[in-house]
């Protein structure tokens, strides 16, 4: 183990506090919750995916308690557990007072096993199987996100063929039409993309929900989630006005209808870098809450149980990736490669829609050998950033301006607690990185 003063003196660069977890410390010693990193790499090997429960706790009370001072109505927070989920996560979420909403059974059949109660479970998803919609009314969840009219004809069946007494709650998923900045695989609010069901067909469907379906389908209210990593708060307002609009059409046509569950999704963006700038929990949810219940107000509507679905917001910091360095690579062009432990197996973001992120080097100067303290190599310069796996797309960071790292030196990312864990591979049949916190 490296001395605290060899390890301060040897880290470079610095990192803002807006993209490390909030237990992060650079001296005396790089650490995230009092646990020194190299002591995580020794014990547990790189790379290693380091998850840190106090951010987690903090991102959630913000959401629970801006909730709790700016809405008056009835609001639950649902842990979008497509961000990054395992056993110890789904309970630690649930603990904290937040519901799970899942996608799949295997994400189903995790928070179940977790020990999270199916009256805090919600399914999305746009193409359940009948063996998925079968789970999870026969675990009795809470409600189901319908993403498209097929989907109610089966859970229909599904209702009828089991003999089921209790109809089972839904929300219909919309395709509201905003437009949320973000890249364009991260949009999930236009016609344009798979989610939901168009905005002017939601009467006629509320209708056929309300006759066809009336025996075996709760329609308990309506679901829209406009995208991703999204830094501006009003597309979110104008979602809860559109979405309360469209309540009040539904009550004067159908008979005074009235729409009990309100769920306006997630997507809030976080930084990845310094220069991002989204803006706080509180002050987006904050103003989002007062936009449903001024709306509400304003055409004589009951309050509906407002339902949020955060996840990258909740775990995305809390997290980081440690690695370890392998070859370095100078062409004759003058790029310089930085080869790690790992790469597009463990974070495939950067390869699927060109994600960024902040980095910080840890050299072990104090452990190299005279000889190669003493060899000319590359100083500091702008490097590209890549894994071991065999592709030219597995790079993590393109002109990274680095120290001159060698083999056995240590390479930090940040914010890779969400969409990293979930979405990671065994590609080249390379094992996937383990998780502490």
């Amino acid at each position: 183990m490296m001395s605290h003063a060899a390890l301060s003196d040897a880290i470079e660069g610095s990192i803002s506090k807006s993209v490390a977890p909030s237990t992060f410390q650079q001296t005396p010693e790089p650490s995230v919750g009092g646990v020194a990193l190299e002591e995580l790499a020794k014990t547990y090997a790189t790379p290693l995916y380091i998850l840190d429960k106090a951010t987690i706790r903090q991102q959630a009370t913000s959401y629970l308690e801006t909730l709790k001072t700016a809405y008056p109505g009835e609001a639950v927070v649902l842990y979008a557990a497509k961000a990054n989920l395992n056993l110890a996560l789904a309970k630690f979420v649930n603990d904290l007072g937040l519901a799970i909403d899942v996608v799949s059974s295997g994400e189903l059949y995790t928070a179940l096993q977790a020990g999270v109660s199916a009256d805090w479970i919600y399914m999305n998803g746009n193409n359940k199987s009948d063996a998925e919609l079968e789970m999870a009314l026969d675990a009795g969840i809470c409600r189901l996100m319908v993403d498209n009219e097929e989907e109610l004809a089966q859970i229909d069946a599904i209702v009828r063929g089991r003999g089921l007494k209790e109809k089972p709650a839904v929300l219909l998923r919309v395709a509201p039409g905003i437009e949320a900045h973000t890249h364009d695989y991260l949009k999930t609010g236009t016609d344009s993309n798979k989610f939901g069901m168009p905005i002017n067909r939601i009467p006629e469907i509320v209708g056929v929900c309300l006759t066809r379906y009336a025996e075996t389908i709760d329609l308990a209210g309506l679901h829209a989630h406009i995208g991703s990593q999204i830094f501006d708060a009003l597309p979110y307002q104008d979602l809860a006005r559109i979405m309360l609009k469209t309540y009040g059409d539904l009550r004067e046509r159908f008979n005074g209808l009235i729409l009990r569950d309100l769920d306006l999704g997630g997507g809030l963006g976080i930084c990845y870098q310094t220069s991002d700038d989204p803006p706080s929990i509180e002050e987006a949810i904050a103003q989002l809450a007062r936009t449903v219940a001024e709306t509400a107000q304003s055409i004589d509507y009951p309050l509906p149980r407002l339902l949020l679905e955060p996840g990258r917001s909740l775990v995305a910091t809390a997290g980081i990736t440690l690695y370890t360095v392998g070859t370095v690579k100078k062409t004759e062009s003058g790029r310089v490669f930085v080869a790690v432990d790992g790469g597009m197996g463990d974070n495939i973001r950067p390869a699927l829609y060109q994600a960024d992120y902040s980095a910080l080097a840890i050299v072990k100067s104090s452990q190299k050998t005279p000889e190669q303290q003493a060899e000319p190599g590359v100083q500091s310069a702008r490097v590209t950033l890549v894994g071991k796996y065999c592709e030219s797309g597995d790079v993590l960071l393109r002109d990274w301006q680095a120290p001159r790292l060698v083999a056995g030196d240590r390479v930090v990312i940040f914010g890779t607690g969400a969409y990293n864990y979930a979405m990671a591979s065994t590609y080249n049949r390379i094992g996937r990185p383990a998780m502490v916190w």
